[in-house]
């Protein structure tokens, strides 16, 4: 026995006596804290997860969103999207994650994006592990009001273009006709 899958809107948790109760802290990337804290069955998928975050800040759940899988100084590693993306249809998605699964471990952490036209970004750490018995998602914390905007992401990378120009003038340096050229070699 274990957890049943379910709709967002209807829960239905089969319950053994071994389930733990998990306690997420999710905090939204903002200037002003915005924190909502929820306990949550571990058998749950983070599919599941998905629906209790947006229900938590006040959305509807209907966005495009992902998880990604984080280290403990929040790097951004594999994404966990919300629909199985993969041509083979063999790639992960949030209905294939347990939560006990992908948050093993205290303190073990996950960036979750939603709605991507607006980026809002937040992050999620599992604070608490217990053995108490919960049959449905409860919101125990909630510390600040969403903005009405998302806030502004800032994505910076690495300035390629010169090290793209200088390996052009390396490989063309001596370059003056096209009889110079070895075709053979690209």
């Amino acid at each position: 026995m274990g957890t049943k899958n379910y709709h967002p809107k209807i829960r239905i948790f089969v319950l053994t006596k071994n389930d733990r109760m998990y306690k997420v802290r999710v905090i939204l990337d903002t200037k002003e804290d915005v924190i909502r804290t929820l306990l949550v069955n571990e058998k749950a998928s983070l599919e599941n997860l998905h629906f209790d975050i947006a229900k938590a800040f006040g959305f509807n759940g209907q966005e495009m969103a992902s998880f990604y899988r984080t280290d403990e100084d929040w790097n951004q590693g594999e994404e966990i999207p919300l629909f199985n993306m993969s041509e083979a249809g063999e790639g992960i998605s949030m209905a294939t994650c347990i939560l006990h699964e992908t948050l093993p471990n205290q303190h073990d952490k996950l960036i979750y994006v939603y709605d991507f036209l607006q980026m809002w970004t937040f992050y999620v750490e599992l604070i608490e592990q217990s053995n108490e018995v919960i049959t449905e998602t409860k919101m125990v914390l909630s510390v600040g009001e969403i903005p009405e905007q998302a806030p502004e992401k800032e994505f910076k990378a690495e300035d390629i273009s010169k090290n793209i120009d200088d390996e052009i003038d390396d490989e063309f340096n001596n370059f003056e006709s096209l009889d110079d050229f070895d075709f053979d070699n690209y």
